[in-house]
């Protein structure tokens, strides 16, 4: 082949190249071009038919979560009779949108709620509740442009919150006065003011107290015209007992109260909403991580706009664990009985009625494993003329128990070698310079021996093992040579041995420790022996005669010996989560021959002692130590207007394994001896009533 014929051959081969280029381009483009115009059709399809589901999604920007509470744990008594329930409530509930309702929305929907409801039924009660701000801030919301056009230009560039109070500060007095200011227009303010309280996406109460079943009817029925607002059963706390035992049971707040100001930090840290309601008083506010339950969980969807679009539950609720007591319900209200009986008693007897005597208490408890069995106190208001079930005494109230501490006394001088069983020391009277004449009650005794000092309740025994704690030597009508001021606190040291002058450990929010006297006078040391001169509350008592009765071992008092699920069945309690075991605070330091020993005058106490001609015809062993403490009463001026006495009585039985001891005080009663012996009635009866109610028991339990 020439060249000519290889370049013509040459020379067709691309121009046959060139013309499928243009072609392929071609269908490219037409390609590209219907690719857009199913874009532009699909466009249309989402903008034209589906153009309000689009923007509701494109709406939806937040998913909040929220919580509902749950009804709180029931108490069971220790024969699992119900304590406390809830009782249902039927309730008007607000729940504001994402970022809240404005003022004026808040108005409409009060002024709609209230054509159905009266938040308060009395008037009186009404116009208390709205106050003068309430009804300047309505004022302003209806007059708001004429009340801005009384602002300065300065004010007007105030922050919002210091200009809103001068805009509230320029109504004037006479506009608030001559406004009319009618029951129905107070009730929609009310209204509202409950509505200003909410949290976004959180309910909060508007009325539940009082509501009638035709305002709560009314109100369902129109719920689709009141945006946020709800028809719903709430509930409330009900004591199955009444009054008996409520001080120990404690208080919760209301939904209007939510949790207290003075530990909001403390609750918003754990979790709390400022609505929920929670204990602020005894074993409500000491369990209140067990009783308050796990909240509902909502998650709620929400436009742009803060409307709830949508609302799913994903965590159930439930409500809180139940509690079981150590204390059995009808034996509390049987004690209770018994204090008041015998206080009034003693009250309207000649002797004792000196104007001063307003109290009883006593506390019995199981010394084997700290179950408290019984807490009463009854208190007479003289002003009223009435007796009152005030038996949260018997842990804040502090008073002199007089002999009755002498058991720890005694234990203190075994175990510091100052004396020793069968010791023998002179009941003399004793002259200390500064110091009123100490001597035991009645005649002098002369030499006695240990057991004799508890026996006879001596209190020169107990005084002469406090001066030679100290060291100290004494001559008549002299002060004590060589004395050692430390001897106070190591009394106190083997006093708080036995829980006396300390926390007893009971599983309340809050118990007195009572007061240490503060005169380190000589002769002060010889007074705090004999139970005059620091003060003791009537639980330290019940725990100090518990751990004599225990051998030296100290049990910690408790309340609740169970933690139980909710139960679906209605008044019997769930399964057992927690199981409290009794526990030891501690054994005392002191040799069990000298727990024996004091066990043996406690004993004679009340066989051939001071307890005797009280307690001889029960057929009960029973072993404990009374006492006397002088109680004089004073004028502002300080001068002495009357002599009374703190009587007490500690006790324990049976003697081998007790299973009850119990303390009672009776301050401030009479002198005289023909007064009532409160205190020895009250822990005769109560020794009685345990016995007869495991009697009837046992005979329950062979039937």
């Amino acid at each position: 082949m020439d060249f000519n014929q290889a370049f013509k051959k040459k020379y067709k081969k691309q121009k046959k190249k060139k013309s499928q280029l243009p072609f392929r381009l071609n269908i490219l483009f037409i390609a590209v071009f219907l690719i857009f115009s199913l874009l532009i059709v699909q466009l249309g399809v989402v903008q034209i038919l589906n153009g309000e589901e689009a923007q509701r999604q494109i709406d939806q920007t937040e998913n909040t979560p929220t919580e509902k509470s749950v009804p709180r744990g029931k108490f069971y008594d220790s024969n699992y009779d119900l304590v406390v329930d809830n009782k249902a409530v039927k309730s008007i509930t607000y729940t504001p949108p994402k970022n809240g309702d404005t003022a004026d929305d808040k108005l409409k929907l009060a002024e709609d709620l209230a054509s159905y409801i009266t938040i308060y039924k009395e008037e009186e009660e009404l116009e208390d509740a709205v106050t003068d701000r309430d009804k300047r801030e309505y004022y302003y919301l209806e007059n708001t442009e004429d009340i801005q056009d009384r602002l300065t230009e300065e004010e007007l560039d105030l922050d919002p919150s210091e200009r809103y109070q001068k805009e509230l500060d320029a109504i004037t007095e006479e506009e608030i006065e001559n406004f009319d200011w009618n029951h129905d227009l107070l009730n929609v303010i009310a209204i509202r003011k409950e509505l200003d309280e909410a949290q976004e996406l959180s309910s909060h109460v508007v009325v539940n107290e009082g509501l009638t079943d035709e305002e709560y009817a009314l109100v369902s029925e129109h719920l689709p015209q009141l945006n946020g607002i709800d028809a719903v059963i709430d509930w409330d706390r009900e004591p199955a007992f009444g009054e008996t035992f409520n001080s120990f049971l404690g208080g919760i707040t209301s939904s209007d109260e939510g949790i207290p100001q003075d530990r909001s930090q403390f609750y918003l840290a754990n979790g709390y909403k400022r609505n929920d309601r929670v204990g602020t008083s005894g074993l409500e506010e000491q369990y209140e991580n067990v009783l308050r339950g796990r909240k509902e969980k909502v998650q709620y969807t929400t436009s742009t706009r803060g409307e709830v679009l949508s609302s799913d539950v994903v965590v159930e609720g439930q409500r809180g664990k139940d509690l079981t007591l150590t204390v059995d319900m009808e034996f509390q209200q049987a004690v209770d009985e018994i204090v008041q009986e015998e206080l009034e008693t003693a009250i309207n007897n000649p002797a004792n009625n000196n104007g001063y005597l307003e109290d009883a208490l006593a506390v019995v408890m199981n010394p084997q494993t700290g179950d408290i069995l019984a807490m009463s106190g009854s208190h007479y208001n003289r002003e009223d003329k009435e007796y009152e079930n005030q038996a949260y005494r018997t842990i804040y109230d502090a008073h002199e128990v007089g002999s009755s501490i002498k058991g720890a006394t005694l234990l203190a001088g075994y175990q510091e070698g100052i004396v020793d069983i069968g010791s023998v020391l002179v009941d003399e009277s004793l002259y200390i310079q500064s110091t009123p004449t100490f001597s035991s009650i009645g005649a002098a005794m002369g030499p006695i021996d240990d057991l004799t000092a508890l026996e006879k309740s001596s209190n020169v025994y107990m005084g002469k093992i406090a001066i030679q704690m100290a060291g100290a030597t004494y001559q008549r009508n002299e002060i004590l040579h060589n004395f050692d001021y430390a001897a106070f606190d190591k009394l106190r040291s083997y006093y708080s041995q036995f829980g006396l002058g300390s926390s007893t450990g009971i599983d309340l929010p809050y118990e007195a420790t009572g007061l240490a006297g503060s005169d380190v006078d000589q002769g002060n040391l010889l007074y705090m022996a004999i139970g005059q001169y620091d003060t003791y509350t009537t639980l330290q008592l019940a725990q100090y005669v518990s751990t004599i009765a225990n051998d030296g071992y100290r049990m910690k008092p408790r309340l609740v010996n169970e933690i139980r699920e909710p139960s679906g069945e209605e008044g019997v309690p769930g399964k057992v989560i927690e199981s409290f075991e009794p526990e030891v605070m501690n054994k005392i330091d002191m040799d069990q021959k000298y727990i024996d020993r004091v066990q043996e005058g406690f004993r004679r106490v009340y066989t051939s002692g001071t307890a005797r001609s009280y307690w001889s015809g029960i057929p009960y062993e029973v072993a404990g130590k009374t006492g006397t403490a002088e109680r004089p009463q004073y004028n502002e001026d300080g001068d002495k207007i009357a002599d009374t006495d703190n009587l007490t009585l500690v006790g324990y039985t049976p003697l081998e394994e007790p299973e009850l001891a119990f303390a009672v005080i009776v301050p401030e009663n009479g002198t005289e001896g023909e007064t009532h012996k409160a205190h020895h009635e009250i822990g005769k009866r109560i020794v009685e009533t345990y016995y007869d109610m495991q009697e009837e028991q046992s005979e329950e339990d062979e039937e």
